[in-house]
C-alpha cells in the first residue's frame, strides 16, 4: 500500500486549522492555553495518527503484528500532563478544567484529522465550539451566578456580633457553606471563617465595607 504525501500533509495541516479554532476561542476567554497551545496539540495528535497508519503497513514485512492504535492511545493517555498545566486554583476556587477538557478533545480531534476523517474532526470542532460558546453563556444565566470566597472576619467578636453577622450575610446574598471558628485565649481575639457562595456582582470590597459599617468589634477582614 502507497501513501500519498499530499494528503497526508493536508490531515496534519487540517488538524492544525481545527485546534487553532478551538484555541483563538479560548484565547479570547483569556486562558492560558490559546492559540498556539491547541494548534500544536491538534497537529501533534494528527502527525502520531498518521503514523501510526503508516509505519504498520510500511514494515509489515519485518513486522508481522503491527498495532495502528499504538501510538494514538498514548495520546489519550499522555495528554493529561498538558491539561493539569491548564488548572489553576485561586484560593477556594478552581479555574482551567474547562480549558484542559478542551485541549484534551482536540487531541481527540487530531487524532480523527490524522485517520482521514476530516467530516468528523470537522463536525466535533463544531460541536467543541458550541459546548465552550453557547454552553458558557447559557451556564452564566442559570448556573454560574455564585462564586466560592472564604472570609475571615477577627475581632473581639461575642455571640450578639455571630449573629450580626449571619443576619447580614443573609440580607446581602452572602450563602454561607460551613464555618469555623478560632479564639487566642490571651488577647480575647476571635477569628471566625466562613466557606460561602456569593454573587458574583457583589465585590469584596462591598462585602467588607457592609461588615465594617455594621460590626464595631472587628478589627480585621480577608477574603479570597
Amino acid at each position: 500500500m502507497t501513501f500519498d504525501t499530499t494528503d497526508l500533509i493536508l490531515r496534519v495541516l487540517f488538524a492544525g486549522l481545527l485546534g487553532g479554532i478551538v484555541g483563538l476561542e479560548r484565547e479570547s476567554h483569556d486562558q492560558p492555553a490559546g492559540f498556539r497551545t491547541h494548534a500544536l496539540l491538534s497537529t501533534g495528535a494528527a502527525l502520531t495518527m498518521v503514523l501510526s497508519i503508516m509505519l504498520p503497513i510500511q514494515y509489515k514485512k519485518y513486522v508481522l503484528s503491527g498495532d495502528p492504535a499504538r501510538l494514538a492511545a498514548q495520546v489519550v493517555s499522555g495528554i493529561g500532563f498538558l491539561g493539569a498545566g491548564a488548572i489553576l486554583r485561586y484560593g477556594t476556587n478552581v479555574k482551567g478544567l474547562t480549558t484542559a477538557a478542551s485541549l484534551w478533545a482536540i487531541a481527540i480531534v487530531g487524532l480523527a484529522a490524522g485517520a482521514g476523517k476530516f467530516y468528523l474532526a470537522l463536525s466535533t470542532t463544531g460541536a467543541l465550539l458550541i459546548i465552550l460558546e453557547v454552553m458558557d453563556w447559557i451556564e452564566k444565566i442559570f448556573v454560574r451566578h455564585r462564586v466560592t470566597r472564604t472570609i475571615k472576619i477577627s475581632g473581639k467578636l461575642d455571640t450578639g456580633d455571630e449573629e450580626s453577622i449571619l443576619e447580614l450575610f443573609k440580607k446581602i446574598g452572602v450563602k454561607v457553606k460551613k464555618t469555623s471558628l478560632k479564639k487566642d485565649v490571651q488577647s480575647g481575639n476571635v477569628t471566625i471563617s466562613y466557606l460561602t457562595k456569593v454573587k458574583q456582582k457583589l465585590k469584596p470590597c462591598d462585602i467588607s465595607e457592609q461588615l465594617t459599617n455594621t460590626i464595631k468589634n472587628i478589627t480585621n477582614i480577608e477574603i479570597e
